[in-house]
Parts: C-alpha cells; sequence; structure tokens
C-alpha cells in the first residue's frame, strides 16, 4: 500500500494497518512509547537486555496511566497487550512497525538495524526516537534503507505531541507519508523536515534558548527560578499560542513582518553578533546546580513530573479547547 493510499485511511485503518508494534529499547522514551501505543489498542513487544525490564516498564505504564486517561484515551487492562522478548530477531519478526530507543551511539544503531532488517517484514516501518543520529548515519549497514527513517519525540512521548520525521537520503517517500499517518493516528503532531540537520528542530531550538538562560543566570542577571518565571510569564505563554514566526508577525502591526523588521531586524542582528561566549566549566554548573537546588530541586521528581504533567495537560486542553470553538 503506498503512502498516498494510507494518508487517505481513517485513523482506524492506520492503526489496523500497524497494529504490531515492537519497541527496541525500554528506557524512558520507550517505556513512554510502549505506553501510547498500548493506549491505541496496538500489540507491543519489547526488547531490552536489563533484567527488570519488565518492572521498569509496568511501572512506568502506571505513572503514565492518569495522563493517558486525561488525554481521553482508554486506559482500562492497559498491558493486556503487551509482551517481552529478550532475542531481537524473534522480537522484530512479526511487527508491522519497529519504534527504535536504543544508545546515542551511531555503530550501535547501524549494527542494529543491519540486524533488524534480516529478521522484519519488508512492509514494516522503521522509526528511530534518535536525537542526534540521521537516518542516513544509522543505514549504512542497511541493504535496503529505504523503509527506515527518523520519528523523533519530544519527551514524554504519551504526552508531548511533537514527533519530528526526518527521512534519510534513501528514505522511500511513501515511508514518510506512512509515518505521518500512524503518528497522526496515535495522537501526535508529526512534522516532517525538509532536510537532515544534527539535532533536528525542536533541540535546536531548546539549546539555543538555554544557552541565554545560562548566560543570564551566570552573568547575575537573574537566579534560575526567576528566569522560570520571566519565560513562563511571558515568551513561554506566547509561544504556546502562537510560535515565534506568528508572533513576531503580531508584533509587527498591520505591516506584520514588513514594519516588524524594518523596525526591530537592525538591533537584531547586531545583538547575534555580540553574544558572549558560554563556558560550562565546573564552576558555572555549580553555580547553576546551587541555585536549583535551593529553588526546586529538592522536591521529589515524582512531584515535580506531577506538576509539570498536569500543567501540560491544562494547556493542550485549552488549546484544543480554542481551535474547536474557533
Amino acid at each position: 500500500m503506498s503512502g498516498r493510499a494510507m494518508n487517505e485511511n481513517k485513523p482506524s485503518d492506520i492503526l489496523e494497518r500497524y497494529s504490531k508494534v515492537a519497541i527496541i529499547g525500554a528506557g524512558v522514551i520507550g517505556a513512554s512509547w510502549t505506553a501510547v501505543f498500548l493506549a491505541h489498542g496496538l500489540t507491543v513487544v519489547v526488547n531490552d537486555p536489563r533484567d527488570d525490564v519488565e518492572a521498569v516498564v509496568d511501572g512506568y505504564i502506571r505513572k503514565a496511566t492518569p495522563t493517558l486517561k486525561a488525554l481521553g484515551l482508554p486506559t482500562q487492562d492497559l498491558t493486556r497487550k503487551l509482551r517481552f522478548e529478550a532475542n531481537l530477531d524473534s522480537a522484530v519478526s512479526d511487527v508491522d512497525l519497529v519504534q527504535e530507543n536504543g544508545p546515542e551511539r551511531v555503530e550501535f544503531k547501524q549494527d542494529l538495524w543491519a540486524r533488524i532488517e534480516q529478521h522484519v517484514s519488508l512492509h514494516a516501518l522503521l522509526l528511530s526516537s534518535s536525537s542526534a543520529k540521521t537516518a542516513t548515519e544509522q543505514s549504512l549497514k542497511m541493504k535496503n534503507p529505504g523503509r527506515l527513517l527518523i520519528g523523533h519525540p519530544f519527551n514524554p512521548p504519551h504526552l508531548i505531541p511533537l514527533v519530528e520525521i526526518v527521512p534519510g537520503e534513501q528514505t522511500e517517500p511513501g515511508a514518510v507519508a506512512d509515518a505521518v499517518a500512524f503518528y497522526t493516528a496515535v495522537g501526535k503532531v508529526p512534522r516532517v523536515l525538509r532536510k537532515e540537520i544534527q539535532g533536528f528542530v525542536a533541540n535546536r531550538l531548546q539549546r539555543a534558548i538555554f544557552r541565554e538562560c545560562c548566560h543570564l543566570v551566570l552573568e547575575g542577571v537573574v537566579t534560575v527560578d526567576e528566569l522560570d518565571d520571566i519565560v513562563t510569564s511571558s515568551i513561554g505563554l506566547r509561544w504556546a499560542a502562537d510560535g515565534p514566526f506568528r508572533s513576531f508577525h503580531l508584533g509587527g502591526g498591520p505591516g506584520g513582518f514588513v514594519s516588524f523588521f524594518r523596525q526591530f531586524a537592525p538591533g537584531m542582528e547586531a545583538a547575534w553578533k555580540s553574544q558572549a561566549a558560554v563556558t560550562l566549566d565546573a564552576k558555572s554548573q555549580q553555580t547553576i546546580i546551587d541555585q536549583a537546588q535551593a529553588s526546586f530541586a529538592a522536591t521529589p521528581p515524582e512531584k515535580l513530573e506531577g506538576e509539570r504533567d498536569a500543567k501540560q495537560l491544562a494547556i493542550l486542553k485549552a488549546l484544543a479547547s480554542v481551535k474547536a470553538n474557533g
């Protein structure tokens, strides 16, 4: 079935087509993907060499269940279609889709995909959650890399909608279309990158912003918690609603970007050129660690995660309500 045909089908048809999924690597990302796929009724087999993998995944799913329920997904008997398979060859032999979440070592991924393609069905989608290694890099030892591409989520995948889809140089167009259709069917917001670039898009933006965050704290302009408050009370709120480009278009008034650039471009360009270097040496790191510890790091991670998830759910629900009534 072609990618075009897949996109014309209903989500239920797509999920039926990709009803059997293999999760390779069950760390935080892999366990979260497992919860997402199970909540959409898919059969999931998890492959991970850890001795405690079953307990780790079961525990993560229990922790994620309230969030899945708040998102409107069924959560009763959630692990009914979950099984664990220690043998990689057996784990992928009868699946329609592989979501890989292994270590960010290119040699590891190259060997992994070369082995997987020997045992997986020819029609299966091969997706990597990698945030650093491109599909082209990962596929160098494969004989037929046409179904391999990046499906990079933003953590945690069971809550954050974005999935960056990044095809490699030999990825088939149909595989890209099929990946978009699949991720859409499991409630994600897939966006296809038009070219491979290290770090993809979301992480590059996050790094650029965090660079300036560290600079402002290390220069003594603000503290860690003060900066967080500034972001969540300004650009975080604004960009959650509209994103940078639409926001700055509105910032230009009736003239949009024509007016915006006329007024602000010279100053922004000068500021970009004059940015000071930021060095995260041991002393700088300790400054940030000490402030974070004094503000919020002493709070149990489970409590912080619960608060984070509740806030993000509230934002997602509010945005969905506006769209529904727009």
